[in-house]
């Protein structure tokens, strides 16, 4: 008997220590979570993540050359690239391009030139007969000549008829020398003509050798000046590699960046990036280094929207450059960038959790069981400024409470404010859409003062000229 009233004790203090445990924890999970509106400085941040990128570079190409018609290469592949990163100094070993290509279209040269090569030697032999055969018949034509001209002296003595047909045979001889020299200077022209083609034909022949030659003695890729290799980055974002291919389009093997000055290249979608300014400052992080902070300046943001790929939403593109130089930062990290687009001293403001919404009033639940009808204003991650409607250091719910009906609506004074801000609002954004199609329409006087992307034909607007009084 005493056993089961031991047994059951212990039972009885097993449930009374579950229930402590496990009903408590119940009871602060589902207590409810206040906060209190803070009063202070307020930052509206755009928070992106960005990549570092030297402001300065200098491009490490192939030979330019390879534009030339001459050489009809489309693609030379890399065929050996030294590792990103590394330091080299002017005239440094950096790349190797593969020969392959260009070794087949030497070997089509050297057999054109071979082909040239006989061509001339056998135009110089036809004309070397041809000639010593007209020479030879001139000597022949003059001899003939001087046998006439010592018949002609002979027949002096003989009659008239005679002497007269001497003559003929003389005038005869004398007009077949003169045709056979017009003939041989002729036909010496021509020679010269013939042997000049040939010549020249094979002297391009040699000339497209040599150029082969010395730009395949250029396959081999070195620094221009000293500093850090960066692979260069294609317009599709792939890095150019082992195994990628140089088009006479884009000769760039890889990059030479000045790290003194760098820039945080940066997306922000379309809906913050009205927010965005040239001129505005900027908290950079490192994400290799996150004990390093850095200041930086928004000096570039694109016009033009774009879509980057695997994406649906568009972004544009926004350039920071980093105040100052740490050698430690490298092209191709990872940056953290808080644009911070505006600033507010002393204003009150609340989580964005404990904001609600109810067509377009926005409204909290107070510890005083209010439902307050509030007027807000910009807001940032995490929070929102509320401009009316609230108290220094009230108190209001977190979330959602239990039986949010059973809380009175009060705040009906601030909808007339709150409809104006919106109607104001729609007004700006409509007349800022309106700016921004005359800023791109070309027939619009101001379209030269638009800020030019790479690439963008710069556009120059005279003013009119004073009328005459």
């Amino acid at each position: 008997m005493k056993r089961k009233i031991i047994i059951g004790i212990s039972a009885f203090a097993v449930l009374i220590i579950l229930y402590l445990i496990f009903g408590s924890s119940d009871k602060n999970k589902n207590a409810p979570q206040f906060t209190k509106t803070t009063t202070g400085l307020f930052e509206v941040v755009v928070t992106v993540t960005g990549e570092l990128k030297a402001q300065n570079s200098e491009d490490i190409e192939a030979p330019s050359e390879l534009r030339g018609r001459t050489f009809r290469i489309s693609d030379v592949k890399i065929q050996d690239l030294i590792p990103e990163g590394t330091v080299v100094d002017s005239g440094a070993y950096v790349a190797t391009l593969d020969r392959s290509a260009l070794s087949n279209r030497l070997k089509e040269i050297e057999d054109e030139l071979e082909k040239s090569q006989q061509a001339y030697l056998k135009t110089q032999l036809d004309t070397t007969l041809t000639l010593r055969e007209l020479r030879n018949s001139l000597v022949n034509l003059k001899f003939d000549m001087e046998e006439k001209q010592i018949v002609v002296d002979q027949s002096k003595f003989e009659p008239p008829a005679t002497q007269r047909q001497a003559q003929i045979n003389l005038d005869k001889s004398d007009r077949a020398y003169n045709q056979a020299m017009y003939n041989y200077n002729l036909k010496k022209d021509q020679a010269e003509a013939s042997m000049k083609e040939v010549r020249i034909n094979l002297d391009k022949q040699k000339r497209e050798k040599q150029d082969m030659l010395d730009v395949l003695s250029k396959f081999v890729i070195r620094a221009p000046k000293p500093g850090m290799v960066i692979y260069y980055r294609e317009w599709g974002g792939q890095k150019r590699k082992v195994g990628s291919t140089v088009s006479p389009w884009d000769l760039t093997v890889a990059t030479l960046p000045d790290l003194s000055v760098m820039n945080s290249k940066t997306y922000v979608n379309e809906i913050d990036v009205s927010k965005v300014k040239k001129g505005q400052k900027v908290r950079v992080g490192v994400d290799a280094f996150p004990e390093k902070k850095y200041n930086g300046e928004v000096f570039e943001v694109a016009n033009i929207g774009e879509q980057l790929p695997n994406t649906d939403a568009k972004v544009f593109e926004v350039a920071i450059r980093v105040e100052g130089f740490d050698p430690i930062l490298r092209p191709s990290m990872t940056t953290s960038n808080q644009i911070i687009t505006n600033t507010y001293d002393s204003v009150m403001y609340l989580p964005l959790e404990a904001i609600h919404a109810e067509d377009s009033l926005s409204f909290v639940y107070t510890k005083k069981g209010k439902k307050q009808i509030v007027v807000t204003g910009e807001m940032n991650e995490n929070c929102i400024i509320i401009e009316k409607g609230l108290k220094q250091d009230e108190e209001v719910y977190l979330s959602v409470p239990e039986k949010p009906e059973s809380f009175e609506r009060i705040g009906e004074d601030l909808i007339p404010i709150i409809k104006e801000k919106i109607r104001t609002k729609k007004l700006e954004e409509e007349k800022l859409k309106k700016q921004q199609t005359e800023e791109m329409n070309p027939r619009n006087a101001n379209f030269g003062k638009m800020k030019l992307g790479k690439g963008d034909a710069k556009v120059i607007t005279t003013p009119a000229a004073p009328k005459k009084p």
